[in-house]
């Protein structure tokens, strides 16, 4: 007589790993009856060096070729402080459906649970929420842009 009341299915394991390589998601995370999955793909780290290399050198050059470097710096501390950063790998859409106006604008003022977009993953829209009272000051990303977990997607200042 066994005294666990569910057991493990590997196959669900495997289909969610399956899924998660279909996808090209990075991370997945499923919770069903008390049960709680979670299935990453390691990234390897040579190939982030390389990815993050050319960005690096591309962001380089404009400081030094502006004369004031100190506000160019200010801004991008600013930007990593502020930021509303991707909760999920998915798109981003600004407005609830094609066509309609978008959840903000620069400028706005929101408040903390406002949504500010959507990421979609997986056929299901995810809503973006404001972690704080503020304004609009940027909108990093365009409607329909592909996003990574943790990438900024806009500024609340």
């Amino acid at each position: 007589m066994s005294t666990t009341k569910s057991r493990l299915d590997t196959g669900l394991i495997r289909e969610l790993a399956a899924i998660l390589r279909e996808a090209d998601l990075g991370e997945l995370e499923v919770e069903h009856d008390g049960l709680r999955v979670k299935v990453t793909k390691p990234v390897a780290p040579a190939i982030q060096a390389v990815a993050a290399a050319p960005a690096a050198l591309a962001a380089a050059p404009a400081p030094v070729g502006a004369a004031p470097g100190a506000p160019v710096a200010a801004a991008e501390a600013a930007l990593d402080k502020d930021a509303v950063t991707s909760p999920m790998v998915g798109t981003v859409y600004l407005s609830p459906e094609p066509g309609a106006k978008a959840f903000v604008s620069e400028g706005d003022k929101v408040k903390k649970g406002d949504t500010l977009m959507l990421v979609e993953a997986m056929k299901t829209f995810n809503p973006v929420e404001a972690p704080r009272d503020g304004t609009v000051t940027k909108i990093i990303v365009e409607d329909a842009q592909p996003v990574e977990f943790g990438e900024p997607l806009i500024v609340i200042s």
